[in-house]
Parts: structure tokens; sequence; C-alpha cells
């Protein structure tokens, strides 16, 4: 028989715990151990007025951000709308069952004002970035550098052509961050190209190709690992170019240097940081071993000689070709001063039997070297062994930590615009990363006997 649903009188109490509820093993319980904001507390009291109105608690609404970031929550609206009914939301807020949830409204006033103002973002990264170290997750030994394209919230189809600018009547909030990081070497002076088009909607996010199908407007997310569980030990936002993502490079290493006090032996990275410029400030500078591909577009095509065909004597400071013979340098600098210039004798290379494998259309071969061959040496070397073979596998732990930004958290498409949205959205996935990483390696403590 069919059974009926008793329709009863509601109570007139009821007993409900919202401890009680949330399960022992709950996602949030993981991470609520290591959210302390005490310190972000007291560090933002100064932007906050001594009078008037209470504000809504600056943590509440980190707080939400967090689960936001961790659950792939893109909407502020339905965060609020989420956190509103779910009880373990709740918990994690302490809301309790009575508590208001603010306005969506309220996240980008303070987004704008308060939380900008103080870099309120990066001291949250950085404060859980500090547990991490103190839990002996980061080692500091490796680090592993790597960027990767985040769709820019423009509509392609919306850009103007670059070479024409923006529409003089065109006001916006993106545009005045776009106009006040002009001269930034990671925005607008990484640079002197102009890009095919520009968005008036978010003009700082690059027209970019580099995934092959269609060109999309784009920022460049740069993360920078501790390879040892890969723990995000920085994060910076830049245009979506290689030279303004190899600067990003130069930069959270110095910053972590300066914050942390995380000096690593080796940098893992790709052709992107290859460069002769970038090895040697990682060898001569930071002292750091290049784990990186080299960059090196020597390789010749048609069948003649290449540069590596060439052997380089370091004490004498010659090349010595196929054929024998030595090939000298008067010491003056191509190139802006980067490159030397190696020639054989026209003598020579007349009389050489290899000539046609050499220099067929010219009256002698000339070998270019940069001043920083020393630190690709170095690295080519590095990469031979069978360290550097263990570093390429290694370094596929930042893309893996990038696909997981865009799969699991939803991060593929940006929701704020603006290099200052940029540097936000950012801030708070790796935070939410590195949050993640915690609950995943620290096991919950048991709860002890009764």
């Amino acid at each position: 028989m069919m059974g009926h649903q008793q329709v009863e009188q509601a109570a007139l109490f009821y007993e409900f715990s919202l401890e009680r509820h949330v399960p022992a093993n709950h996602f949030l319980r993981s991470i609520d151990r290591f959210v302390e904001l005490g310190e972000l507390r007291r560090e933002l009291s100064a932007f906050y007025s001594t009078i008037g109105r209470p504000s809504i608690a600056p943590e509440l609404m980190i707080r939400m951000l967090l689960v936001g970031y961790c659950f792939g929550i893109r909407s502020e609206r339905r965060l609020c709308e989420e956190v509103h009914l779910n009880l373990a939301y709740r918990w994690f807020c302490r809301l309790g069952l009575d508590g208001d949830v603010p306005d969506h409204s309220t996240f980008s006033k303070n987004r704008h004002g308060r939380f900008r103002e103080s870099d309120l973002l990066r001291r949250l990264f950085e404060t859980i970035l500090r547990r991490c170290i103190n839990e002996g997750l980061v080692g500091g030994e490796g680090f592993a550098v790597d960027a990767s394209l985040i769709r820019a919230d423009a509509n392609r189809q919306n850009g103007v052509e670059g070479e024409k600018g923006l529409p003089p009547e065109a006001a916006s909030r993106a545009i005045n961050e776009y106009l006040g990081v002009l001269d930034d070497a990671a925005f607008g002076a990484a640079t002197e190209i102009v890009p095919k088009f520009i968005s008036p909607a978010d003009p700082a996010a690059r027209w970019t190709g580099a995934h092959g199908g269609q060109a999309f407007f784009a920022y460049s997310t740069n993360y920078l690992i501790d390879v040892e569980h890969a723990i995000i030990v920085d994060v910076e936002p830049t245009t979506a170019i290689r030279q303004a993502e190899v600067l990003a490079a130069k930069r959270m290493i110095e910053r972590t240097a300066k914050s942390f006090a995380l000096h690593p032996s080796k940098l893992l990275g790709d052709s992107a940081y290859g460069s002769a410029e970038m090895l040697s400030w990682l060898v001569d500078e930071q002292g750091i071993e290049p784990h990186v591909t080299v960059f090196d577009k020597s390789a010749r095509k048609d069948g003649t000689f290449s540069r590596e065909d060439f052997n380089y004597d370091q004490t004498k400071d010659v090349y010595i070709c196929p054929g024998g013979k030595t090939l000298t340098t008067t010491g003056t600098r191509v190139n802006d001063g980067d490159t030397l210039l190696y020639r054989a004798s026209k003598a020579d290379c007349s009389a050489c039997a290899l000539r046609a494998r050499c220099c067929p259309s010219t009256p002698a071969r000339k070998v270019p070297r940069s001043i920083h061959e020393h630190a690709r040496d170095m690295a080519r070397q590095i990469a031979r062994s069978w360290q550097g073979r263990t570093s390429r596998r290694l370094r596929k732990k930042v893309e893996m930590l990038f696909a997981h930004l865009k799969r699991i958290l939803k991060l593929d498409r940006l929701r704020l615009r603006g290099p200052n949205g940029a540097h936000d959205e950012f801030l708070l996935a790796a935070t939410a990363q590195n949050l993640r990483k915690l609950a995943k390696l620290i096991p919950m403590p048991q709860p002890k006997p009764a």
C-alpha cells in the first residue's frame, strides 16, 4: 500500500546546531584550520572610519570569497545565494542560522576601494603561503615558473584596430587602468608592437592567437611554485606576451626572496625563459642553476654548418671551424651590444674544401656569440644530465596547476576587467589552490576518545 507523508503541526521550539550539522570530514572544516584573519583585520583597520555605522565585517567578505574560489562559484550574486542557502557555507562564514548575507554589490565597492588600497588580497595570499611554509610544505630548493593564458571579459568581435586606437569618447574604469599601466614593463611597455586589435571594454587585455585557433583577448597568469609539493609561492598578472612573462618571473623571484627569504638553488622553466639575458640574470646575479630549455634559433635548414658545428675554445676566445681553421673577434659588440662576431679569414675560406657547406654565398664565415653564452652553455649542460631530465618532468606540476585552475576552479575566463581585476582574480585563485593543497596534505586531527 502506498504510504502517505504525515502532515504535522510545526513545533514551537527546535534544537539545531550548525557545528554538529557540518560533517567532520567536510572540505570546509579542513581549510578552516588555516584561515586566520586577525592580522589582516589589524592591517585593514586604518582604511575604516572610527565613527559612523559599523560596516560589514571584512572577515565575512574574505571568507565568502574563499568559498567562491574554492568551489568554482564565479558569480558574486550567485555566491551570496549559495551562502544564504548552504549550511556548511554559513558555518564557514560564521553566519549562524540567522546571520544576514551581504548584498553582492558590497564586494564591488570594497574591491575597488579598501581592498585594493590596502593590497589586502596580496596579504591574504602571503598569510596562507606563510602557513604552508610553517607546515613544512615548501622546501625552497627548486622552483618552477610558467605562464598560462586566461581569456579576458572582452568580446573579440567588438575590438577596434590597434593603429586607430580607442575612440576619444570612450571612458571606463578599465580604460583608466589601461592608461595607468602604459609605462609598466609588464603591460604597456612590454613591447613597442601595436596589437592588431584593442578591446574598448578592456584595453589592457592583449589580442593573441597563441593557442593556434581563433585569436582572443587575454591576460597571462604567472606562477612561481615550489616543486616539492607544488605550492604556489607567488603569482603575477601580465599582458599575454613572452617579454612580460620573463619580467614577471624576475619580479616573483625577487619578491619571494625579500618577503620569505626563499632563495632556490635551481629554477625550472621552458624555452620562454631560455633567452641569453634571462639565463645570465639567473646565473650571474641570483646564483640559481638554470634548469631551463635554451631558446636557440641558430640551427640552419639549408644544409650548411650551424653554430653548434663550430667548437669554442674558451682559453683562447676563438672558434674552430669543421675544417680546423680559427675564427677570431675584434671585440666589437653588435645587436644592441649583446653579441660578438667571430670571423674567419677570406684566404682560409677561399681555399677550404668545405666552403660549399659553410659559406657558399659569402666571402668568409662569421659566427655570432652572445656575451651571455656562458649561461646558455651551463643550461645546455644541465639539460643533457639526469638532473635536467628530472627537472623537465617536475616542471609539469605548474601545468597541472593551470589545468586545475581552469577545469576545477572554473577560471578559464576572467569576470573582472582591467589589470586590477586580473590581479584580484589570480591572487584569490592561487590562495584557494594553496588552501586546497594544505587540506589535502595536512590531515585533520583525530578526535580524542571520551
